[in-house]
């Protein structure tokens, strides 16, 4: 006699972990998955490099969810001018006005909980070689040689330095 047969063919892997996303989303507040898994759809590259969602949190009174993003210090700010846009998009995936705030949590540029939220941070210029710099230092001094004060003259020089090295790259 053979064993019964569970289902028929293959099934879709998203299938085997439904449940379990859905029951550690739902501690965390999303109802909606997809605020997690297509959060760069939703809010835009831009924006999804700046934040992450972390956690929805509802009222007794139901009026409106808070979304919780976590952000860098430096972003903060960009992110609450952009706060109106962020919700409307954020209700539009849910089809009602289900987020009524947004709050924002700073924190250090890489890691949070044990590394499971990374922001990926500017790249960082190379650097000029020594004969690069005194060449641009030498194009800067001939713009500040008409300066009296030393010091003054020597800030400019090492500003116009900085700025001759950037048009060039």
């Amino acid at each position: 006699m053979q064993p019964a047969r569970r289902s028929k063919g293959f099934r879709r892997t998203s299938t085997l972990v439904d449940q379990k996303v859905r029951a550690v989303t739902g501690q965390r507040g999303f109802a909606e998955t997809r605020i997690l898994t297509h959060w760069d759809d939703i809010v835009g590259p831009e924006t999804a490099a700046m934040c992450r969602p972390v956690d929805v949190k509802y009222t007794r009174t139901h009026v409106g969810a808070t979304l919780t993003l976590l952000t860098t210090g430096a972003m903060a700010p960009i992110l609450k001018m952009q706060e109106p846009g962020i919700r409307e998009r954020v209700n539009a995936c849910y089809g009602y006005n289900a987020i009524g705030k947004i709050r924002i949590t700073q924190t250090a540029p890489t890691g949070f909980a044990e590394g499971q939220v990374t922001f990926q941070a500017r790249p960082k210029t190379q650097n000029l070689s020594p004969q690069e710099q005194r060449a641009n230092r030498t194009k800067a001094a001939v713009h500040t040689s008409d300066v009296q004060d030393e010091g003054l003259r020597a800030a400019l020089e090492h500003l116009g330095a900085n700025i001759i090295s950037k048009q060039s790259r």
